[in-house]
């Protein structure tokens, strides 16, 4: 019955850490909650991705920015792009992209001199330097989020980049919750331990859905949201822990399917 649904590149994942203990599947409110914070992980992609192009197409000068943070806002999404000052009190923002009429438009403003920021710019700087310097990681490109957290905190996500065409990496990522002023990990969560790339098939008419397994915790997790919204071809993702089985919706909306047990007694799956 659900074989068929399954894409043959999706295979087991993550096979060796320790299994979180729930008594009970993600509540709705959970996983409303980790679906907002996936959507929000892929729009972010999006917003950095163009407003990275936009800047480049002003030729800037090398050296005079190492970071881009992004914020969403009422009116959409402004990219900064600067870097910390030497006193390390100051964000030095050089270009600032807004988003326009569309998630892929961004006007450009050059500050010549640099603007200052004293506020989330330069939290946000500080608490992905904190992040990063953390991270242990594989020797490949990862890219790096900030989102905002409860009690004004920030969640700082490190996910590796797609590199190539047509194939999508999952996992090897940490989510941190960092303190309001970016000086200290409050919590670290290890969302995936092993990355695997999944590659479009040839005919993506034949993709129904992919699948794969996770012992971290019995909960999908906020970056398999961000996955099954930023590949092609647009498919859902079934996600199957040690007790239970969800479902990622191509909107992000995560269901709760059924235990591990009950899957497991499906004729023909």
């Amino acid at each position: 019955m659900f074989k068929s649904l399954i894409l043959t590149f999706a295979v087991l994942l993550f096979v060796s850490a320790a299994q979180a203990q729930r008594n009970a599947p993600a509540s709705e409110v959970e996983l409303k909650e980790i679906t907002e914070r996936g959507r929000m992980l892929a729009e972010y992609d999006v917003a950095a991705w163009h407003s990275t192009d936009a800047v480049l197409a002003l030729k800037p000068e090398e050296g005079s920015f190492n970071r881009y943070i992004a914020k969403k806002s009422g009116n959409g999404w402004t990219v900064v792009y600067g870097r910390l000052n030497e006193k390390r009190d100051k964000f030095l923002i050089v270009y600032e992209a807004s988003q326009g009429a569309t998630p892929q438009a961004f006007n450009v403003k050059k500050h010549d001199p640099p603007k200052e920021d004293s506020s989330f710019y330069l939290s946000a700087a500080k608490a992905i330097e904190i992040a990063l310097a953390d991270f242990r990681g594989e020797n490949r490109p990862y890219n790096v989020a900030v989102l905002p957290a409860k009690s004004n905190q920030m969640y700082v996500y490190v996910v590796p980049a797609q590199t190539k065409q047509g194939i999508y990496p999952l996992g090897g990522d940490i989510r941190y919750l960092i303190s309001q002023d970016g000086s200290k990990i409050v919590e670290k969560r290890q969302l995936h331990i092993s990355i695997i790339e999944f590659t479009s098939p040839p005919d993506s008419s034949d993709a129904k859905a992919s699948f794969h397994t996770a012992v971290l915790d019995d909960i999908p997790e906020d970056t398999d949201v961000f996955h099954v919204l930023s590949r092609t071809p647009s498919v859902p993702e079934w996600v199957a822990s040690k007790k239970y089985v969800y479902l990622i919706e191509t909107d992000g909306t995560i269901k709760y399917l059924m235990t591990m047990e009950a899957f497991k007694k499906i004729p023909n799956k």
